[in-house]
């Protein structure tokens, strides 16, 4: 593996590039929630490129989970899940996504979280739940 890449590794620019450029666009700490924006590229795409796998909508819902975790803590935590429950409503099909993840209550071990993503339409297409252990940053 050469510098570069793990590098882009430690710093998570490539889990981020990999999930379509996933960035936090927002943060409301009275809500304690978080938004986040990515793009659905064709190759995430099953039925000829035009609709998500549904692995990679699970990873954004959790992602957006794991990072409102993040700055609901000050950047001291991180979580990781223990569970999550994903209900798929409509289609993800290629553009810009976006998602917003919640906690909803965190503990000195667990936090409970909630997400839900939004198509390029416009339209809430997935949500999460999940129970997650926090630990240090």
């Amino acid at each position: 593996m050469n510098d570069d890449l793990e590098e882009r590794i430690r710093s998570g620019k490539a889990l981020s590039e990999s999930m379509g450029n996933f960035h936090v666009t927002g943060w409301d700490p009275e809500r304690k929630a978080l938004k986040a924006a990515f793009t659905v590229r064709p190759e995430y795409c099953h039925t000829n490129g035009t609709i998500a796998q549904g692995g990679f909508i699970t990873a954004w819902l959790d992602a957006a989970m794991a990072h409102a975790v993040m700055h609901d803590s000050g950047h001291a935590q991180t979580v990781f899940s223990l569970e999550i429950k994903v209900s798929f409503y409509e289609k993800v099909s290629p553009g810009e996504g976006w998602v917003e993840g919640r906690v909803i209550r965190r503990g000195k071990r667990v936090a409970f979280l909630e997400a839900s993503l939004y198509n390029p339409a416009g339209k809430l297409a997935a949500e999460a739940s999940s129970t997650g252990l926090l630990a240090e940053l």
